[in-house]
C-alpha cells in the first residue's frame, strides 16, 4: 500500500534531519478475545504502528576541511547519510520517542529513526 501526500497539502511540510513523519494506523477497538477498550488505552500503548507518510534527509556528515580547494562551491557543502524509512512503510515505533502533531485535523507523530523498531516495504529487498 504505497500512500503518497493527499492532494498538495502535505507537500509543504519539511520533514528534519532524521526523522520521520507518520500517520498513525487505525487500532482495533477490542482485543483478540473480544473485550472492548476505551480510546485513552489504545493511546497509551508502548508499541505504535503507522504509515510513513515523509522522510528527512537523514543524518549529516561531516565535510572534510579542503582548503586548497577554495575554488570549488560552497553549495554541495553538507551531505547526509539516508535512513532506511521510504515513504508507504508500515513502521512499528516507539511511542515513547514520538511527538504527537495535529496538522489540518488529522493526528501525526514525528518520530526519530531510533524509534522505529521495523519496517514493512511493499516490494522485495
Amino acid at each position: 500500500m504505497k500512500l503518497t501526500p493527499d492532494n498538495n497539502r502535505l507537500k509543504k511540510i519539511i520533514v528534519v534531519g532524521d526523522r520521520v513523519l507518520i500517520r498513525p494506523s487505525k487500532q482495533s477497538d477490542k482485543t483478540a478475545s473480544g473485550l472492548y477498550l476505551p480510546p485513552g488505552v489504545q493511546e497509551k500503548e508502548k508499541i505504535q504502528s503507522g504509515y510513513v507518510i515523509k522522510v528527512g534527509p537523514g543524518y549529516p556528515l561531516p565535510m572534510p576541511a579542503d582548503e586548497d580547494e577554495l575554488w570549488k562551491g560552497k553549495e554541495d557543502q553538507v551531505k547526509y547519510l539516508p535512513l532506511q524509512a521510504q515513504e508507504g512503510d508500515l513502521a512499528i515505533f516507539l511511542q515513547k520517542g514520538a511527538i504527537e502533531v495535529m496538522y489540518e485535523g488529522e493526528k501525526y507523530f514525528i518520530v526519530p529513526q531510533s524509534s522505529i523498531l521495523m519496517l514493512e516495504r511493499e516490494e522485495e529487498l
